[in-house]
Formats: structure tokens, sequence, C-alpha cells
């Protein structure tokens, strides 16, 4: 049988999802279907302790790789001429790494990523200058050394010859977008973890760039999400595989992507994403700030929606780290057994008695942002005796994570936001034993939903509204299947608030130390 031209076949739709470690193409269709998908990683350069760095040459690279072998499993899977149907591209991607490029849109130094924290003391000086206060109220957010603003003082200090070289201050996704175009370009969302961008009235803030000393010229025009603001060029259609001329959205901040590619656009619905780190991500239908800008106040991608969201810095990274440094004995049994070894953690944890018989493990490795906003915050085990066991270290960070994502809740629902059920996903949740653990701790249910490729969902979702094949992201993301229901014990929940109580009194005595 002859096959019909590509005009006449359905159209796909590609999400480029560009994380920390990897980027990940996602081909859908225009039922948000999944027809393929590929990733191709990439390195992360810590060349002092506490910074974080890449080279965004090795995103594109990545996106080359990824869409190329993605084409080539949907065209093995029965999907004629995947490649000639893309009808548009979205883009999700890490936030608030600083990409500072020239005129001819080269980097100039490494990518500054989120994790990095060598800002500390740009924070410090900044919130002297401008006032704590001031910036919250221009901004709806706190001054932290993982937004891109400190990193632009940072460069200006320490990098002054990069500093004057600098044309334009991108983040990630909109390095990698233009690119594959030719516009300087960035979304409402991802504007919003840079700090000087006046998150209520969804552009850039005149008085943090005057401050900061930036010019209106080194910024990128801002769009919303699902808008088309640029093609593919030629060169970029021929490494892809693709079709030049392709249209591509403005994208998202990878946790607004991935609320939409999980269906969360609108009040009462929360997100719980347990990966490396754990966020929580609640939206909300006016723009409104914590009072003491603890969480972070940002655009969603939907457009004319807001989001409050909390970042525990080391959330299922801290069980990571656990395995690699501390879990020798779990590893080596699980090795021999021919076991996953964070299933054996997990084992190991369910034997220990909750609450671990008083041991308690601050999870702040990387500093922390919520619910104790504090670049210089360390992980700590605490209460530990004699009778203390591997187990109880296994449970304590458990425990630990899922009290730091309980107090941030509790900070969300101080603020006046709607919390119904909270729509989880990451590798954390895997284990039922911590999806127990978060759900007493956050007093809500947590849903589990069919959707499971997360940003990168999002960002071909954004990619088809954009072309006219959702009428908006509501409608887009209505395909969407509840699969499980976890509910909380409401008997736990004097307990996780006594934990809660707990871990900011220990961060504070520990701080107070010195």
């Amino acid at each position: 049988m002859r096959q019909a031209p590509a005009s006449e076949r359905t159209p796909l739709f590609l999400g480029l999802d560009l994380g920390t470690t990897g980027l990940k193409a996602l081909l859908v269709d225009d039922r948000a279907g999944v027809v393929a998908a590929a990733t191709a990683e990439y390195p992360l350069a810590t060349p002092h302790p506490g910074w974080s760095e890449q080279d965004p040459a090795d995103w594109l690279r990545a996106a080359h790789q990824a869409t190329r072998q993605a084409v080539a499993r949907a065209e093995a899977a029965g999907h004629a001429d995947a490649g000639a149907r893309v009808a548009a591209i979205g883009f999700s991607g890490q936030m608030h790494g600083g990409t500072f490029v020239d005129r001819a849109n080269e980097p100039v130094c490494p990518c500054i990523l989120w994790n990095d924290a060598r800002t500390a003391d740009e924070c410090d000086a900044l919130e002297r200058e401008i006032g704590r206060e001031e910036i919250l109220a221009r901004t709806g957010n706190r001054m932290l050394a993982g937004f891109t603003a400190p990193k632009v003082r940072w460069l200006q200090r320490h990098r002054p010859e990069a500093w004057r070289a600098t044309d334009c201050i991108l983040l990630p996704k909109d390095w990698l977008r233009l690119k594959l175009g030719s516009r300087r370009v960035t979304d409402a969302s991802d504007a919003s973890g840079t700090l000087y961008f006046d998150v209520a009235r969804r552009t850039w803030s005149a008085p943090m760039m005057r401050d900061l000393g930036i010019s209106a010229a080194q910024l990128p025009e801002c769009a919303e999400s699902p808008e088309i603001v640029d093609r593919l060029n030629d060169a970029a259609a021929a490494a892809m595989g693709l079709r030049a001329g392709i249209p591509l959205v403005a994208g998202a901040g990878d946790q607004a992507a991935g609320a939409v590619g999980g269906g969360i656009v609108r009040p009462g619905r929360l997100s719980a994403v347990l990966g490396t780190s754990g966020v929580i991500f609640a939206p909300t239908a006016s723009f409104r700030a914590s009072p003491d800008g603890a969480l972070h106040a940002f655009c969603h991608a939907v457009p004319g929606r807001w989001h409050l969201m909390s970042v525990t810095l080391s959330a299922a990274g801290a069980l990571r780290w656990f395995r690699d440094v501390l879990a020798h004995g779990a590893v080596a049994r699980a090795a021999a057994a021919g076991a996953d070894p964070y299933a054996m953690i997990d084992a190991d944890a369910a034997s220990a008695p909750d609450g671990c018989d008083g041991l308690v493990f601050l999870p702040m490795l990387a500093g922390e942002r919520c619910p104790f906003p504090d670049a210089h915050a360390r992980a700590s085990f605490i209460g530990a005796t004699l009778a203390h066991g591997p187990a109880h270290f296994a449970r304590a960070v458990l425990e630990g994570v899922a009290t730091s994502m309980g107090a941030s809740m509790a900070m969300i629902r101080a603020a006046g936001v709607p919390a119904d059920e909270a729509v989880g996903s990451g590798g954390g949740f895997a284990s039922a034993l911590w999806t127990r653990m978060h759900a007493d701790a956050f007093g809500v249910p947590i849903v589990r939903t069919d959707a499971r490729e997360g940003a990168a969902m999002g960002a071909a979702i954004l990619a088809a509204v954009g072309a006219g094949a959702f009428a908006d992201v509501d409608a887009a993301v209505a395909h969407l299947r509840e699969t499980g229901r976890i509910l909380p014990d409401p008997a736990a929940r004097p307990s996780w608030d006594a934990r809660i109580g707990r871990q900011r009194a220990l961060h504070q005595a520990i701080r107070a130390a010195g």
C-alpha cells in the first residue's frame, strides 16, 4: 500500500528536556501519546568545592544525538517518516544556569549551574546593598546562591574580562533554542528564577537590572511558554534529521514543564517530585509570594498563572549519597543477591522502628533552599548511640527528607494555597515506604498518574499547543489518568508535626553554634 505523504499523516511533536546530567528527546503524537524517546548524557564539572559547571556545546551535541536516535526509534516502531512529521519543538531545561554569551552567541565561560554554591558571598553583599525586603518586593523571591543574579555579580567581580565580553545572559534551554534557531528569547517561567525578573508583572525588573549592572540589551525577549518564537535553522535540521523551518516554542523551566507534563495546571492539585532534589509545585490563579520569601514564587508555564515552589536540594540525592558513602554493607548484600541496592536499603529502613529510636538526619548536603534558605547549612546525623545500626541510619535518611518536604508543604498551606492532593513523581517514590512517609508528612493523598515522561512531556505538550493541536494547556493535559493513590494516616500527623519542629530547632541550633 502506498504510504501517505507526511502532510497527510499524524503530526508529531518533539520535547527537548535539557537536564543536569543529560538531554531527553521525546516524540509524542497529537493526542500526547508517547511515540519514542532517547537520552544523551554529558559531563558535569566541579573544578572547585561547591562549583558546578557545564560546557553548553555538550547540550547542543546531545540535542542532535538524542533527536536522531528518537526519530530512528519512532521509524523502527512503524512511524514512517517520523522526522518529516515533526510539526513543532518545545523546550524544558534546568533553571537558573548563567549562560553568558558574546556577540556571536558563543559562551564566554562555562555555564554556572543551578546547584553551584560559589555565590554565597555575593548573595550576602546584594542583600546588604539592596535589602532583603526590597528584593522580595521587586521579584517575589529571596536572594539565593542558586539563582542567576548572584552569578552575574560573581562574574563581574571574579571574571571581569568575561563580563566585558558578555553580550547576553541566557538560561540553558534558551541558549540551546538559540543555536537551533536564530533568536534570543526566554519564557516567563524560566525567567522567574533569575532574580532580575518581576514575577508579578511577568517582565524584567528594571530596578534589579540597574542594581546588578545589567543593560536591557543583555537580556533576551520574554514570551509565554506555548508561544512560537523561532524556527529550526538549516544546520540544526540536518544534524537532527528534521525539516528546516519547524516552529520552536518558548518552552519552560524544568519544574513548570514537568507540572504541565503531569497535569499540574490548576490550584488544589500539587506536584511532589522526589528526584535528586525534592520539589513541591503548587499552582496559583494569581501571583502571591510567601511573606518571608522562603518559598519560590514563579510564573507557571500556563499563561496567566503562577505557582509557589519549594526545593529541598538533597532529597533522593541524599539517599544516593548514603548508598555511595555509608551503605557499603547493603550494597555488598545487594550485589551478592543480584538485587537493586536501593531496594536493599529500603528493606533495611523498613526493619527499623518509626522515629529511628531518636536518630535524626538533617539532609542539607548541598546547603539548603527550603524549608531553611541557608547556603551554609550542612547535613548531620544527630542522636546516634551504640544501639543504632545500619537500618536506623537508612531509615533516618528517609525520614529526614520526608520531614523537610513536610515542612515545605506546611509553608505552602500557610501561604494560603489550596493543597488537596499531591501527584508524586521521581525515582524516590518507587519506594512504597518513602511514599507512605511523604503522604503522612504532607497530610494529603499522594497520587500516581500515567504520566511518566515529566518535563520532556511538558515541553512536547507546549509545542503541540503552540502549533494548534490543542486549544490550550488545560485541554492538552485532560488525557492523564490516575493509576494509584496513597492516603495519609491521620493518626501519624502529630508525630510528623513534632519531627518538623525538631528539624527546624536543630538547624537553628547548629547554625547558631557556628
